[in-house]
C-alpha cells in the first residue's frame, strides 16, 4: 500500500497506544472460517455456503440483501449457494463481512442504533452510485460505506464525551479532523477503523481508504490506488446527499472537500446536487 500522509498515518507507537487503551474486537469465528476459505488456492462455493448456512439470521441477512435493489442480481437467488454462485465468492465474502460487523459488534454503555442506521444508508447509496458511475466494485463500496466510521463508536466506549469535544473545534480547520482528535484522544477514529479493517482481513484498499476518508488531497495524488480514489470521493458525496436529506445546515465535511470531490470525479455542484437528491430518493425505501 502506498504510504499515507504522516498527520495520518498511525505509528508503531501509537497503534501499541491504541491496542493497550482501545479494544478492537476480534474478528469472528465465522468470518474466519470464511475467509479461511477463501485462502485455498481452490475455494469451494458449496463449502463456503455450508459455512454461512450454520448461522442461519446471518444466511438470512445474506440472502436478503442479495436480493436487494441495490445489488442488482438479475436473478433471484433461493439459497445460500445460489447466492453464493451468483454473487461470486469474493463478493459475498465482503457483504457477509458487513453482515457479521453489524450483527456482533457491540459496544458496552453505547447505543449503535443511529450509528448503523446512518452507515446501512451510506453503504447502500455507495453501493448504488458506484455501479451506476462504474467507480469501484459495488461490494467494495458497500463494505466501505459500512466501515469508513467504524472507529467512532471504538472511541466513544473509551470516551463518553467524545462528541462533545468535537463540538469545541474549529469548524474552519474541520479537514483537521483526524490531527484535532489525535491532539484530544491520542488516536483518531480513522485509525482506529483502519485497524480494526486489517484485524477483520479487508482489502488492502478498503484499509487505506478508511485511514485516508478525511484526508481530500489524496484526490489529487495520481500515485495513490484508485479505488482509494474512489471510495473516498463517492463517501463525501453520498454523506452530502444524507446530510441533505435530514437537514438543512451547512455541511462542514463538504465544506472541506466538496468541491475537491467534484473536480475529481468531474462535476459541478448542482450536478452533485442532483445525485444527493438521486441518493435521497433511495432513503424513501426502507434500507434496513
Amino acid at each position: 500500500m502506498k504510504t499515507p500522509p504522516a498527520s495520518a498515518a498511525p505509528t508503531e507507537q501509537s497503534i501499541e497506544k491504541m491496542l493497550n487503551t482501545i479494544r478492537i474486537p476480534p474478528r469472528p469465528s465465522l468470518l474466519s472460517e470464511v475467509q479461511q476459505e477463501l485462502a485455498c488456492a481452490d475455494p469451494s462455493p458449496q463449502k463456503l455456503a455450508h459455512i454461512i448456512a450454520q448461522d442461519v439470521a446471518m444466511a438470512g441477512a445474506l440472502l436478503k440483501l442479495a436480493n436487494s435493489a441495490y445489488i442488482g442480481l438479475k436473478l433471484k437467488a433461493k439459497s445460500v449457494e445460489q447466492a453464493v454462485n451468483r454473487l461470486g465468492i469474493e463478493q459475498c465474502s465482503l457483504l457477509l463481512t458487513g453482515i457479521v460487523m453489524r450483527e456482533t459488534f457491540h459496544i458496552e454503555g453505547v447505543s449503535l442504533t443511529e450509528f448503523w442506521d446512518n452507515s446501512t444508508r451510506r453503504a447502500q447509496a455507495m453501493s448504488y452510485l458506484a455501479k451506476k458511475m462504474t467507480l469501484c466494485r459495488s461490494d467494495i463500496a458497500h463494505t466501505f460505506g459500512l466501515f469508513c466510521n467504524i472507529g467512532v463508536p471504538l472511541l466513544l466506549a473509551k470516551y463518553p464525551n467524545y462528541y462533545a469535544v468535537l463540538e469545541t473545534a474549529d469548524p474552519d480547520q474541520h479537514q483537521q479532523l483526524a490531527v484535532f482528535e489525535e491532539q484530544h484522544f491520542n488516536t483518531s477514529h480513522a485509525a482506529l477503523g483502519a485497524l480494526m479493517a486489517r484485524t477483520w482481513g479487508l482489502p488492502d484498499e478498503v484499509v487505506e481508504a478508511i485511514l485516508l476518508h478525511h484526508h481530500y488531497a489524496v484526490l489529487h495524488d495520481h500515485s495513490s490506488d484508485s479505488t482509494v480514489r474512489n471510495l473516498i470521493a463517492l463517501a463525501l458525496l453520498v454523506d452530502y446527499g444524507i446530510h441533505r436529506y435530514y437537514s438543512q445546515q451547512q455541511f462542514p465535511e463538504w465544506e472541506a472537500g466538496g468541491a475537491e470531490v467534484c473536480a475529481y470525479l468531474g462535476m459541478s455542484q448542482s450536478e452533485a446536487d442532483d445525485i444527493s437528491d438521486e441518493v435521497n430518493a433511495l432513503f424513501d425505501v426502507d434500507l434496513n
